[in-house]
């Protein structure tokens, strides 16, 4: 292993331009997990939380995920804290159009009153004049999408946002967006268990569009002794790690966000961008939550080409 690739393992994952512009590592850093119990508040360790994103620039990343609903603020200023004034590559990404009345309850606000203050909150939370990328959390049902993502590309406009995402949507969702304002980043739930957005990543990768997926880890029972990712024997890699390394060669356009508050655990995850997957590995947590084909065997079927000593 490289120098490099020891003290800033996130550059191993490759760069991908947001809007073909705005280049980032792929791997980036989401950042959730650093507010308090239920995502509200402040977190028990603010100190360990502001280590948290300083180590995640030492290691490489240039590209951190929030949300104006984290907390709300406490994520935001806390980045603020950190890292503010920020490095010339480091992108950082907000959300807004969820308001929280009390912990672990989110609602979809989506009037464009809303999301003009919530943009203009973000800006003064993070101490900057333009979001990089600012991205609806949500689709409001109960207005129209051409008022929410209006308002988005009149802020656009004004040079208060530079790229504009969706988050949560499905491909009719997205294509219809893109008929209003340019679309450069989706964010949805996607990872080894759970692949039901796969045909709006396909979307995205043939439009270019760059796809973020939240909770990319997600291994849970595939993890548990004599599960797939437990059968698939590494002696250099975590379950965590391999689902991170699948993801970022699944795709060109995916951008893993995995998040943590602890220090630790995010030099492990960040370490996956180092891990290269043979062809077998590859098949084998590809077919992890899918049939394999024929019907046989499934993942199962795959593991003796991949135990190692």
């Amino acid at each position: 292993m490289t120098t490099e690739a020891q003290s800033r393992p996130a550059a191993a994952s490759g760069t991908f331009a947001l809007g073909g512009d705005l280049p980032v590592q792929r791997l980036g850093y989401g950042a959730m997990q650093i507010t308090g119990p239920g995502v509200w508040g402040d977190p028990k360790d603010p100190d360990e939380a502001v280590r948290v994103l300083r180590r995640a620039v030492e290691l490489g990343i240039t590209f951190i995920d929030t949300a104006d609903s984290y907390g709300p603020f406490v994520s935001e200023t806390l980045i603020r804290r950190a890292l503010h004034p920020y490095p010339d590559d480091l992108v950082i990404a907000t959300k807004g159009g969820l308001t929280r009345p009390r912990p672990g309850e989110w609602r979809t606000v989506g009037r464009p009153e809303y999301l003009r203050q919530q943009l203009e909150l973000s800006l003064r939370h993070l101490g900057v004049d333009r979001i990089d990328l600012y991205q609806l959390h949500r689709i409001d049902p109960k207005v129209a999408l051409a008022d929410q993502l209006g308002e988005l590309a009149l802020l656009q406009q004004e040079g208060k946002i530079r790229h504009i995402g969706l988050s949560e949507v499905s491909v009719a969702q997205l294509a219809k967006a893109r008929k209003i304002v340019d679309i450069v980043s989706v964010q949805n739930q996607y990872n080894l268990a759970n692949r039901s957005a796969e045909d709006v990543l396909d979307y995205a990768e043939a439009n270019n569009i760059a796809f973020i997926p939240w909770f990319p880890m997600a291994t849970g029972d595939l993890a548990r002794p004599g599960g797939p990712l437990d059968s698939l024997v590494r002696t250099d890699a975590s379950p965590s790690q391999l689902a991170l390394a699948w993801l970022l060669r699944r795709s060109p356009v995916i951008l893993p966000i995995p998040g943590t508050s602890s220090v630790a655990h995010l030099e492990e995850n960040t370490a996956a961008a180092t891990i290269t997957l043979t062809d077998d590995e590859y098949a084998a947590l590809s077919a992890v939550s899918s049939p394999a084909p024929g019907g046989a065997g499934g993942w199962r079927s795959l593991l003796p080409k991949l135990s190692r000593g």
